[in-house]
Formats: C-alpha cells, structure tokens, sequence
C-alpha cells in the first residue's frame, strides 16, 4: 500500500496563495491516480483535485476551479496542490489520497490517505 504524507498547510489571508505537497512512497505507481480532498467543521468530506500520476489526465471539483491547479512530479514520488486566489469557504483540513487506476473522474475508490494538513484562511 502506497503511503502518503501531506505539508504546507498554514495560516494565510484571503487572496494569497498556497501549495500543498504530498510525498508518496511504499507502492507502486504503474496505474496510479492521485488526488485531494478537504473537510471542513460540520461538512462533508469532499473532492478537490485528481491527477493520473503517467498521464496528465486532471480532474477539478467546481468550487475550486479555475484557482487550484493540481500537479506532480515522477522523480520525486511527490504531488502538489497549488492553491491560488485562496477563499474563506477554503478552510480545511486538506489531505491527499491515492487508488488504482487511471479514471481521475472516479472520485469514490481511494484506498490510501494522508493524516492531512490544516489550511486555514482569514477573512
């Protein structure tokens, strides 16, 4: 099982930006997709962002598109999510997820997860 380890998240003002890193490691990434999902206080979990880790195939949820852009990096076993233009309503706790697979619109059959990351931002 592929293990994941979220970073960035901190304290920032509506209007800055912030990027995100998940290092991967433990698992195979032949067909691998990788995404991110948040959860606020009272609120479902919901998805942000997935990217196929050999394609370049990217998927965004509608709250955050246009703002966020998900990425990677092979070499460094490592994905980022580059938060942009950061909201109030994008307070979360932020964590990363992997599964098998290539279908970045599956959003439902990830396996692997992060502990998570607090992103936090003032009004």
């Amino acid at each position: 099982q592929v293990q994941l380890v979220e970073s960035g998240g901190k304290l920032v003002q509506a209007g800055e930006s912030l990027r995100l890193s998940c290092a991967l490691s433990g698992g195979s990434t032949s067909t691998l997709t990788l995404g991110w999902f948040r959860q606020a206080p009272g609120k479902e979990r919901e998805f942000v962002a997935a990217v196929g880790w050999l394609g370049s195939d990217t998927f965004y949820s509608d709250p955050i598109k246009g703002r966020f852009i998900i990425s990677k990096d092979n070499a460094k076993n490592t994905g980022y999510l580059q938060m942009n233009s950061l909201k109030f309503e994008d307070t979360a706790m932020y964590r990363c997820a992997a599964k098998s697979g290539s279908n970045v619109k599956m959003t439902s059959t990830y396996s692997s997860w992060g502990q998570g990351t607090q992103v936090t931002v003032s009004s």
